[in-house]
């Protein structure tokens, strides 16, 4: 039976409200450079405590989920493709910053989502 494109949307709604253990090597925020037509990927460092909670390791307080935290990023990747993105992060550097497999697979996701709306021009919002 196929499943409609609807009902995989309203799937993808739900899973997206699973919980998910943060990563301690750090979390990605990412965004399109439309004009350089490229898929970027900032890296910001994080500390996990005993509440599961994301601390900043700099000022030792939780980072805000909501809004604009002001925080530098420890390392900006760029790429074409997802597929040079995700290079550039898991296989290029001598120590990987993603230390769980769930959040590799979420990154991929990601950038496979964020390269569809840089070809179509469609906007990109992180999930």
């Amino acid at each position: 039976m196929k499943t409609s494109v609807e009902s995989r949307t309203n799937l993808d709604r739900k899973l997206s409200q699973r919980f998910i253990a943060l990563d301690p090597g750090g979390y990605f925020l990412i965004y399109l450079d439309r004009q350089a037509e490229l898929i970027c990927a900032k890296h910001f460092t994080n500390t996990i405590n005993e509440k599961g909670l994301a601390i900043d390791p700099d000022t030792g307080k939780p980072i805000p989920t909501r809004g604009k935290a002001q925080r530098p990023h420890a390392a900006l990747f760029e790429g074409r493709t997802a597929k040079e993105l995700c290079i550039k992060i898991f296989e290029e550097p001598a120590t990987c910053l993603v230390t769980k497999f769930d959040h590799a697979a979420y990154l991929g996701r990601e950038f496979q989502r964020a390269e569809f709306c840089l070809d179509t021009g469609e906007d990109y919002i992180q999930d």
